[in-house]
């Protein structure tokens, strides 16, 4: 379709002309508008839309569904809205309508209302416009808020008083931070006010919905065009109090093995925002982003100052890795991306140590073993962690890791270790051992292990079957360990020199 007087708009052409005239078959006035609407006028193709009807969006919603043979809509009869899959457009259909809030209470009451009373109600003026369905207008672009000069001013603002807009919803405080950091759009500072007044509030919001907008930042182009005002607004402490302990936590100069020191420009919240925006330029990996939000989230905790170093932040990578779960819940985040997380948590100072020339295949083996097919993620991690204004020294940390990653290719190729598995399994060593299931089987493995990653056996079973012969009556002879006992603690800290 095309707006009058703006060639250039199209959106889902076909499926919104057949709504159009469903709507006329059936007496109904029906709008596209929000998102899709504000997309097409900037050019950019929405992913969904959405159908405002002058009625009963939940009843047109099942009229769409059989004349056009849908997916099953999912409907929401106290909102009055209906969603349903067609042509592999997410298609959300509401009444036109009035809101009212409780005060403790983000659940509107609805009723029925219109298409000027459902403009009034929405969040930004940008979103506020509607565009005329029905063959009698059609293409027809109503903005009573002027919502097609703010796009053009890459301007946030609110339809009335964001102070109104906010106590209302205040979920969309944080999508003022979502559209900001998607769009790359400034928030009008009335509404940034309004945000210091009422970021309380959000409170009240459930925690699922505060994750699916904070999501949506982190998995913006430039993360921290959303993050970063939202915690100077006061808004991220009431929600995520971890990212906000890192505001305020100087960081102080480094000396790197190649002898060039650098001195942090940034504490180490904007430290994490340019780790995050680094990274959002060469990946779209959510959980990797995630990573670089939580890869310094324990230096408060770990900060210690020595008169000759500086600031310190000893064994801040396993204790922040620590912390990764519970993260994960508080926030409702899913436990399946944990794993991943707390890997490149725990693992993202371990490149640094093994940038020198003399580093030993050993180390290199380690790394390799304990990434697994997450390495390269954690050598982009890696790179990003690189915040230096000097030219110079990005330059030649990045060499560095060129020259690492060769290293590393050339101990690849040889060990296979990126894609490990044991050359002997447990049952085959309480078979040649003849011992039982238990902890014993758990240490021989780790010596076999670590036998292969220190170089003194190829990593092949009949190396390691002679290596286990000759080293089981020794291991059988140690006294027995407690389950609680860690067998290996490879995620050892860096050294002194080395803690960023």
């Amino acid at each position: 379709m095309k707006i009058h007087g703006m060639p250039d708009f199209e959106i889902h052409d076909e499926i919104v002309r057949r709504i159009g005239r469903l709507a006329d078959a059936h007496g109904l006035e029906v709008y596209l508008v929000g998102g899709a609407v504000r997309d097409g006028l900037m050019r950019r193709r929405s992913k969904d839309i959405d159908i405002t009807v002058v009625g009963d969006g939940v009843r047109f919603g099942r009229i769409v569904h059989e004349e056009l043979r849908t997916s099953i809509p999912v409907e929401f009869e106290r909102f009055g809205t209906s969603r349903l899959m067609a042509d592999g457009i997410e298609i959300e259909f509401v009444g036109t309508r009035k809101e009212t809030y409780e005060e403790d209470s983000r659940k509107p009451t609805v009723a029925e209302g219109s298409i000027d009373d459902d403009l009034l109600r929405r969040d930004f003026t940008v979103n506020a416009m509607a565009v005329r369905l029905n063959a009698r207008g059609f293409g027809e672009l109503l903005d009573p808020f002027d919502g097609q000069g703010d796009i053009e001013r890459r301007l946030l603002r609110t339809p009335v008083d964001p102070l109104v807009t906010f106590t209302e919803d205040p979920l969309r405080m944080i999508r003022a931070f979502r559209f900001a950091s998607q769009l790359d759009f400034r928030i009008d500072p009335d509404v940034l006010v309004a945000v210091r007044q009422l970021n309380e509030r959000i409170l009240i919001v459930s925690m699922e919905r505060i994750r699916d907008e904070f999501l949506k930042i982190l998995a913006s182009p430039k993360p921290s065009l959303g993050l970063a005002p939202m915690l100077e607004n006061g808004l991220i402490v009431h929600f995520f109090p971890e990212l906000h302990a890192l505001a305020g936590v100087d960081q102080r100069s480094i000396e790197y093995p190649d002898g060039v020191k650098n001195f942090h420009h940034k504490d180490v919240f904007y430290h994490t925002l340019r780790v995050v925006d680094n990274l959002a330029k060469v990946s779209d990996s959510l959980w990797l982003r995630m990573s670089a939000l939580l890869h310094d989230i324990a230096k408060p905790q770990t900060k210690y100052f020595h008169p000759e170093t500086g600031w310190t932040f000893h064994g801040h990578a396993e204790i922040g890795a620590r912390r990764v779960k519970r993260l994960f819940r508080a926030m409702k985040l899913p436990l399946e991306a944990v794993h991943f997380v707390e890997k490149m948590v725990a693992l993202h100072l371990r490149p640094i140590a093994l940038v020198n020339e003399g580093v030993t295949d050993s180390a290199i083996r380690r790394l390799l073993f304990d990434a697994g097919e997450d390495i390269d993620d954690l050598i982009m991690l890696c790179r990003a962690d690189i915040t230096s204004k000097n030219p110079r020294l990005v330059e030649r940390y990045l060499r560095n890791y060129e020259n690492l990653v060769l290293k590393m290719k050339d101990v690849e190729d040889k060990d296979k270790l990126r894609t490990w598995q044991p050359p002997l399994r447990g049952e085959e060593i309480m078979q040649i051992c003849g011992i039982p299931s238990g902890i014993m089987v758990g240490i021989i493995k780790t010596r076999i292990e670590d036998a292969i990653l220190d170089g003194l056996i190829p990593n092949e079973r009949l190396a390691a079957e002679e290596f286990l012969l000759s080293i089981k009556d020794e291991v059988l002879k140690q006294p027995a360990i407690k389950k609680d006992q860690p067998l290996r603690g490879r995620l050892k800290s860096l050294p002194e020199g080395l803690q960023p």
